[in-house]
């Protein structure tokens, strides 16, 4: 199995916290509102930390996992990968071709500049990232 060019991470849930930015609560919380999204839309968005880009660049590295994960319903496409690299201050929305008529470019951007990158630029990683998975969240549903 590839390692995508970084340590190799297992898909173990919902949110993969591999950098361990988030706390216990505020994971139980986004897990729980990923699997909401999953269970009314059957759209699947997954989460991940990384602790390092291994000097790959981070649009390789999260189509890579999501590839390898087969995040989203194989037959739709329908996967969202949302990946912070907190060490190397980079976050990317990794959208399935299935999605991106509900989930443009345009549109996974302003989530970030309107939502993450505000609360991470103040080291709240917790809150960026369910403000991003509730701005993506309001997009594919």
């Amino acid at each position: 199995m590839a390692s995508c060019g970084i340590a190799p991470i297992g898909l173990t849930g919902r949110v993969v916290d591999a950098a361990q930015i988030i706390d216990a609560a505020a994971e139980d919380g986004i897990t729980r509102k990923l699997a909401a999204l999953e269970k009314t839309t059957g759209r699947q968005l997954v989460v991940v930390s990384l602790p390092s880009l291994g000097g790959n660049e981070i649009a390789d590295v999260s189509l890579c996992l999501g590839n390898r994960w087969g995040v989203g319903r194989e037959a739709e496409d329908d996967g969202v990968l949302l990946v912070v690299a907190p060490n190397e201050r980079q976050v990317r929305i990794e959208v399935g071709l299935g999605l991106e008529a509900a989930l443009t470019d345009g549109e996974a951007m302003r989530a970030l500049d309107t939502a993450v990158l505000p609360a991470f630029g103040e080291g709240r990683y917790a809150e960026g990232i369910r403000a991003g998975v509730d701005a993506i969240a309001r997009e594919v549903s």
